[in-house]
This record gives C-alpha cells, structure tokens and sequence, in this order.
C-alpha cells in the first residue's frame, strides 16, 4: 500500500485567501467604482442638470406607482405577465369607451348648436 500524501496546507491557505479576496473585493469595487446619481449629475451640463433635477420627483413617483402595481399583480394566483395583460386590455377598453362617449357629447354639442342657430340637424 502507497503512503498517503500529505496534505499541502500552504496551497489550501492560498486557495481560500484568493477566494475570499475575490468574494469580497470584487463587489467592494464595484462599489467604489460605480458613482452616485449625484457625481454623476454634477458632471451634467447645466440645462441638462436642472432638467434632471425637475424629474427627480415624477421618476420618483413612477417608479412608486410602479411598485405599487407590481405588488398589486402579484396578489393574483395567475403568472404576473398575465395580470399585466389583462390590465392594459382593461384600460384599453376603457379608453375606447371613455372616446366614444366623448365623441358622441361632442356630437349631442353640435347638433344642439345647429338647432340653436336653426340649421338642419344630419
């Protein structure tokens, strides 16, 4: 029978510093790398910063509604993608409804004008 080999402790020690360095220190710089909304917008012209700064809140608020949404989808027992589509088929319907009665108002206005000015209705 073969003697057994010894185990090279050195190499291990290596192997599991090498590691965590790199399970640390990859996401430690990437972190220090990546720069803030802030660094980045100071580096923005200035129309172009305060233009970014008026958006600040409505992206704030989409992405809020945004959210919002989701967390209302996801309560449904059907696939997200699913409740998605029925929600735009839902609003798409109501705004071809919202449009139609609002072309038939604008038509009750014109011939009520017409009576008005005494012309012949259609």
């Amino acid at each position: 029978m073969a003697a057994k080999k010894p185990t090279n402790w050195r190499l291990w020690a290596k192997c599991i510093i090498g590691g965590a360095a790199v399970a640390v220190g990859g996401p430690a710089f990437t972190m220090w790398l990546t720069p803030t909304e802030e660094e980045l917008r100071s580096k923005y012209n200035p129309e172009l910063r305060k233009k970014s700064l008026e958006n600040v809140v409505e992206k704030q608020q989409e992405f809020d509604d945004f959210v919002t949404r989701l967390k209302e989808y996801s309560k449904s027992d059907k696939p997200i993608w699913i409740v998605v589509k029925e929600e735009e088929e839902r609003k798409r319907k109501a705004g071809l409804a919202a449009a139609k009665a609002s072309k038939q108002e604008t038509e009750s206005r014109r011939e009520e004008m017409r009576r008005e000015a005494g012309l012949e209705a259609k």
